[in-house]
């Protein structure tokens, strides 16, 4: 792209489940490769996505969360998103007509499913994954996941990892704008138990765990 050069951009805003989650969607892709990235803090931003180190610069963003065409973040207790979701919408519009790439590089310690993430993990998880072995339902668990409950999650602007079946539990990490939402998390959890003990008869809880 030339300098100078303007990309039409269309944004718009979406609320969430979650009240302090607020989801900016475009008319065009900003992260390729069927990829999503949270960033926690912007530290985490840098040499990987310039737009999400740039909203880090809002003292009330405290998490930004990235998959296909949309942004979703968490603000702070601070302000109502009804005295800032304007100039964020403007702000995102206004940078993404002026910039070509959203998401440069995804680190693999913010990969999901790549070893550096998952030891990251570990680390601030409760749970032991490494006890687990693969389970016979591990396949059908994720298919029903990926059919029935993905979509409906990243409308919301949120994400959900599968983790583990083990003695009757089905374990999910949850991402996005699904965590951080009492309300949400225990609607979601609920959908998701109906679902599988519906499908598999040895399914008896789903423990979401926020990350």
């Amino acid at each position: 792209m030339s300098e100078g050069t303007i990309i039409p951009t269309s944004v718009y805003a979406e609320i969430t489940p979650n009240p302090n989650v607020m989801k900016f969607v475009a008319d065009r892709t900003l992260i390729t490769g069927g990829l999503q990235v949270e960033y926690k803090e912007k530290s985490q931003t840098i040499n990987s996505s310039p737009l999400a180190e740039e909203l880090f610069n809002f003292p009330f963003v405290k998490n930004i969360f990235i998959s296909g065409n949309f942004v979703s973040i968490t603000k702070d207790e601070s302000l109502g998103w009804e005295m800032i979701v304007m100039q964020l919408r403007e702000y995102i519009k206004e940078w993404l007509m002026e910039n070509a790439i959203a998401v440069g590089n995804v680190p693999d310690h913010l990969i999901p499913m790549s070893p550096a993430y998952q030891k990251e993990q570990k680390r601030a998880s409760n749970i032991d994954y490494k006890k687990f072995v693969p389970s016979e339902f591990d396949e059908q668990i994720t298919m029903l996941l990926d059919e029935f409950v993905r979509p409906a999650v990243e409308q919301d602007g949120g994400a959900i990892d599968y983790k583990a079946f083990h003695e009757g539990k089905v374990y999910v990490q949850l991402r996005g704008a699904c965590s951080g939402c009492p309300s949400s998390m225990m609607t979601l959890k609920g959908g998701i138990e109906n679902l599988l003990k519906a499908n598999i008869d040895q399914v008896e809880e789903v423990v979401a765990e926020e990350v």
